[in-house]
């Protein structure tokens, strides 16, 4: 395998959906229209978890609530209701599409009013062997933030989408969902240095010129 480019970033995240106006209204209610893209999934089977998540990073617990409410409103399911962990403040929900969201922080007092702030977005992907795919990606140019146990973290301040990797059935237990799923995973990452397409079955395009 050729060691790409030490600098490779993600560009973007296009989500894959049977309905794409359904999906958009949950990305509109995120207020992600200008980070994460919608379009018609092709016509090949997709069931169960599809093998990934979305976490959005935000200040504090109000601002979690209210994200979380407001795409329940936009036709979500939730999966894990916002509460106190030890961790913080969170909940998990599920789109229409099927893609898995989580709103949280670390926060566990507000320190102001509720806001739409979004500080980061995570995008976790499950791995059968998390070592594997760690060196995979780090053979594609991507650089390890933290490493523990099944998890992964690449370090990647050019990002608009941090890039993580997690045992697949640790991920689906976090969100709430059955591990189980096959077919496409029904998302597409366009970065510097694609395309390609990791051990897990995820496909990686090119970055737009």
């Amino acid at each position: 395998m050729n060691t790409l480019t030490a600098q490779t970033t993600i560009e973007s995240v296009t989500l894959e959906a049977a309905d794409v106006t359904a999906a958009e209204r949950i990305i509109a209610a995120f207020g992600l229209d200008d980070r994460i893209r919608v379009r018609q999934a092709a016509d090949v089977p997709s069931s169960g978890f599809r093998g990934f998540t979305i976490s959005l990073i935000v200040a504090q617990p109000s601002t979690v609530t209210a994200l979380f409410d407001a795409a329940i409103a936009a036709g979500a399911t939730a999966l894990k209701p916002v509460e106190k962990s030890m961790w913080g403040y969170g909940g998990s929900l599920q789109a229409p599409d099927g893609t898995i969201w989580k709103v949280a922080t670390s926060a566990k007092k507000n320190t102001g009013p509720a806001t739409r702030q979004i500080e980061q977005i995570a995008l976790l992907l499950g791995a059968e062997d998390v070592g594997a795919s760690k060196r995979f990606y780090v053979d594609h140019g991507f650089t390890v933030g933290k490493s523990f146990g099944s998890y992964v973290e690449f370090a990647s301040p050019a990002s608009a989408v941090k890039l993580g990797l997690y045992k697949r059935r640790a991920l689906a237990k976090d969100a709430g969902v059955d591990a189980e799923g096959s077919g496409s995973h029904r998302i597409a990452i366009a970065a510097t240095g694609g395309p390609f397409t990791d051990p897990d079955g995820f496909a990686w395009e090119a970055a737009s010129v």
